[in-house]
């Protein structure tokens, strides 16, 4: 396949160096990335060529997405397939639909995985997927790529991966930046499970601020989860201090 890849972030840049091997990959970036993308395999490109790409993946901040949806509409070829990779679907999908010409397909997906713990394979790894406007041809081409990569399909609605995610992945997000803010750091004697929660730091310290932003921003469900695990913390302390 002929990928498009807009933004060279963290996530464009590993989808990048997994792909590029089996697939022809041109990249555009504001930033001056020309050699990180070469020594990966792609190859940079004007955003006007990146669109007219048979798959365009837009690797952007979820706040940025609906503006460049915007931007981007009316460079895409007629049969191109739009794939997104927010951590959040109910928005970007909306969006696609609302924004992108009938004529462009479109699949919703998550990497359920991060730059740091599929640096080396994606062999094992998941992909939520959403199945929102795609010929069953193409799709099947889409699924045989992720599965020659090892990649398991995990096919759901949107709203059903924003309800899970709001449990797991911005859960997990809440408590790391919570521990953060906390200062957690190793004591020298730390019990095992103090490291497994230094590994729930660690998991998250390296994505952006912008990230935890925006997952809880645009996740319908983030806030009454932060709710509940916040009564849940209170609960215990009142129960401590019995």
């Amino acid at each position: 396949m002929k990928i498009g890849i807009i933004g060279f972030g963290r996530l464009g840049a590993l989808l990048a160096r997994h792909f590029a091997r089996e697939h022809e990959i041109k990249v555009f970036d504001t930033r001056r990335v020309a050699r990180k993308v070469r020594a990966l395999g792609a190859k940079p490109a004007p955003l006007a060529e990146v669109c007219r790409q048979e798959v365009v993946v837009p690797c952007v901040p979820i706040a940025e997405f609906e503006p460049l949806l915007r931007r981007i509409r009316g460079l895409l070829r007629p049969d191109a397939l739009v794939v997104d990779v927010c951590s959040v679907k109910e928005h970007p999908v909306r969006a696609m639909k609302k924004l992108l010409p009938r004529s462009v397909e479109i699949l919703g997906t998550h990497p359920n995985f991060g730059p740091d713990s599929a640096a080396e394979s994606l062999r094992g790894r998941q992909i939520a997927v959403c199945k929102v406007r795609i010929g069953a041809g193409r799709y099947a081409r889409v699924r045989r790529a992720f599965e020659r990569k090892g990649l398991e399909l995990v096919e759901m609605t949107p709203r059903e991966h924003d309800r899970r995610m709001a449990s797991s992945l911005v859960l997990t997000h809440f408590i790391g930046r919570g521990l953060i803010e906390y200062g957690a750091a190793p004591t020298g004697i730390d019990t095992e499970g103090y490291k497994r929660l230094l590994r729930i730091l660690q998991t998250v310290q390296n994505d952006t601020a912008q990230l935890f932003r925006d997952m809880n921003r645009y996740n319908a469900y983030a806030p009454a989860m932060r709710r509940r695990f916040l009564a849940s913390l209170r609960r215990v302390d009142a129960r401590v201090r019995s």
